[in-house]
């Protein structure tokens, strides 16, 4: 009986000492990332039967176990997820909200200093110091645009940075835990019982992966983990590894891809399959923020270049020639795949500044059609042939053919920012004067009819005036003759319009709009009989001619962009506001994620972590465990002594 209290003494004795070391392991790893507190499980040893019944043998460890939630740490894998991609928009975006709204080095100072100095030409179109000054604003114009569109350049490199850095931690995270689903499932067949710090080191990675792309994770009998990225990629699976690459797009060099590794092929996945994370943020920046805001950019550059070009060419400058080209117009980039079989250099021409889109297009051939798709929206058409106009652009095939399969990115405004700049340095080529005059001569006009200065549109240099046309009221017919033989006559009263051909004799209202040959006037007042007006050319020259310069500075306010509904401020403004907006959704949604995480990551310490103040409590109860079995051992030594004396 002695030696049957004194093994039960010894049970205990041994399960009180594994308590105590479990409990100060657990205090040891308060603070460790990724522990989970160990608790011991205990059994009662099995009975031994003496006839009058069984009597108890004493205590054994059945195991000690982590406790874990599985519900918890998924909830907290899926908040790590969700507020990593939304932290790391957020933080992206405030770049581009303080680029963009910054008073400074913004983009409005400097273009209402650019008008400024247009309006300062107005008033002194002979002045060297005031043509000075507007090409030394316009170039300051120029220089801020490239400036801001490098500096979007930068971010997107920083993008393509992150990607990379986010794709190999993916991967070294994905090898480590499948040589710990290896380990762990060697070490619990070989035990049957589960290694619990390597399996809190292995919860840890997936916390880890998780904050670089959406994680889920499936568990496997034998205790190992099968690990899904993205939506269901699978990256681990028991010991075997799968990988995560980054390529360059087939048809944008600047942009890297994130693609997904196989034995044989690596296949470049799109945004929508990879959600989430580091990774998952940095791509939905790119795709729907960065390169809108980028292209909006260049689309300002590109109309404001096109527009004020076209104003500019129907002018004269100081010698009396027709103006230039003010800025160079960008171009669209059209970037070919490399995948493409065939040899076609397609071109994509600018004909509509006012109507571009902040788009991307995809040209696809597929032996028979061609096929434009609008990427910002979905929106594809086929046509038979090319070339096709479609939102400002003409789609051609400059020289070479298409194989079937070849695929074309068409980027209009991309580089419209980048490529802004003065077309010329000469302050004596800069057209502000006009190449027609218009007059109603006061000597021999007995009438109080009036004539505007002329107006002239992209169309009047192809064919100029070359000679004074002079028109004649006649009272009786209440009508206008002497117009040119080459060209119709459109009137323009209200918001109608009549065509005329050309030499007709149109009808007189006051008020209305007179158009021919590209050029516009509009005739007020009641004039008299045989009064006439007079359209000539500027003979003298431009030198000390302000009137294009007030239609340049006219620019300005003028609904030259969304197909003429808003000017270069109003879309920079709208541009401003929309970054903004977006910033103050993404600082909500970041704050809601960030507290929903938190949440998450209490609830589960609540179950799993390691409290303390409890831990305190259980180094008592088991020392106390621990002196009473060394008590009863000290009672069954007696006992067993008091045997040994009776035989004596």
């Amino acid at each position: 009986m002695a030696t049957s209290i004194l093994s039960i003494g010894i049970s205990a004795l041994n399960a009180a000492q594994v308590g105590l070391s479990t409990t100060g392991h657990n205090i040891a790893n308060a603070s460790t990332p990724g522990y989970t507190r160990q608790v011991v499980v205990q059994g009662a040893a099995q009975a031994q039967n003496f006839g009058y019944g069984y009597v108890g043998q004493g205590t054994q460890i059945n195991t000690i176990k982590r406790i874990y939630s599985e519900l918890l740490n998924n909830q907290v894998i899926s908040g790590q997820s969700l507020s990593s991609a939304t932290s790391n928009y957020a933080a992206q975006m405030k770049q581009i909200d303080n680029l963009l709204s910054d008073t400074t080095a913004g983009l409005s100072p400097v273009v209402q200093d650019f008008f400024a100095s247009l309006q300062g030409l107005s008033a002194n179109p002979n002045d060297a110091s005031a043509r000075q000054a507007t090409l030394s604003s316009a170039s300051s114009l120029a220089a801020r645009f490239h400036s801001l569109d490098g500096r979007l350049d930068e971010i997107r490199q920083g993008v393509n940075s992150q990607i990379t850095t986010s794709v190999g931690l993916v991967n070294a995270y994905a090898k480590q835990i499948g040589q710990l689903n290896d380990v762990i499932e060697k070490a619990t067949s070989a035990t049957g019982n589960p290694p619990n710090d390597l399996m809190d080191q292995r919860d840890l990675l997936v916390s880890h992966l998780s904050k670089e792309i959406k994680t889920s994770v499936v568990r496997q009998d034998g205790g190992s983990y099968s690990v899904f990225v993205g939506n269901g990629l699978p990256l681990v699976v028991g010991k075997q590894t799968f990988s995560l690459a980054t390529q360059r797009s087939p048809t944008d060099g600047t942009r890297l891809e994130v693609a997904y590794q196989t034995k044989n092929k690596s296949t470049i996945l799109s945004a929508d399959s990879l959600p989430g994370g580091n990774i998952g943020g940095m791509i939905q920046f790119r795709n729907n923020s960065l390169d809108n805001i980028q292209n909006q950019l260049g689309r300002i550059a590109t109309v404001m270049a096109q527009t004020f070009n076209e104003q500019h060419q129907q002018a004269q400058d100081a010698s009396g020639s027709a103006g230039g080209l003010f800025f160079t117009t960008p171009l669209a980039v059209v970037n070919a795949s490399g995948n493409n079989t065939g040899n076609a250099a397609v071109l994509a021409d600018i004909t509509d500044a006012k109507a571009l889109t902040t788009s991307d297009y995809r040209l696809q051939y597929d032996g028979a059609n061609y096929t434009i798709t609008r990427l910002d929206n979905g929106t594809a058409q086929s046509f038979a042939s090319l070339p096709q106009s479609l939102d400002g652009l003409t789609f051609k095939v400059g020289s070479g053919a298409m194989a079937s399969g070849d695929d074309y990115l068409i980027q209009p405004t991309a580089n419209g920012a980048s490529t802004f700049s003065l077309a010329l340095s000469d302050i004596t080529k800069i057209a502000v004067g006009s190449p027609v005059l218009s007059s109603a001569p006061a000597t021999s006009n007995t009438g109080a009819g009036t004539i505007t200065a002329p107006v002239l549109d992209s169309t009047y240099t192809a064919n100029p005036l070359t000679s004074a046309v002079t028109l004649t009221y006649d009272g009786t017919g209440v009508s206008l003759s002497g117009f040119p033989a080459a060209a119709p006559i459109t009137v323009k009263v209200g918001s109608t319009s009549t065509t005329y051909p050309a030499g007709s004799t149109v009808p007189y209202t006051a008020g209305a709009s007179i158009s021919f040959s590209g050029l516009t006037v509009q005739l007020s007042g009641v004039p008299n009989d045989t009064d006439q007006f007079t359209i000539s050319p500027n003979a003298i020259n431009g030198a000390g001619d302000n009137r294009n310069a007030l239609l340049l500075t006219a620019l300005q306010t003028a609904n030259t962009m969304n197909s003429g509904t808003t000017s270069y401020s109003g879309v920079y403004g709208q541009l401003v506001s929309t970054v903004g907006n977006k910033m103050y959704e993404l600082q909500v949604n970041d704050a809601a994620e960030k507290t929903l995480l938190t949440q998450a990551i209490a609830a589960q310490q609540s179950e799993s972590g390691v409290n303390l103040d409890e831990e305190a409590t259980n180094l008592l109860r088991y020392q106390q465990a621990y002196q009473a079995a060394g008590k009863m051992m000290q009672i069954a030594s007696q006992l067993f002594d008091v045997l040994l004396n009776l035989k004596q």
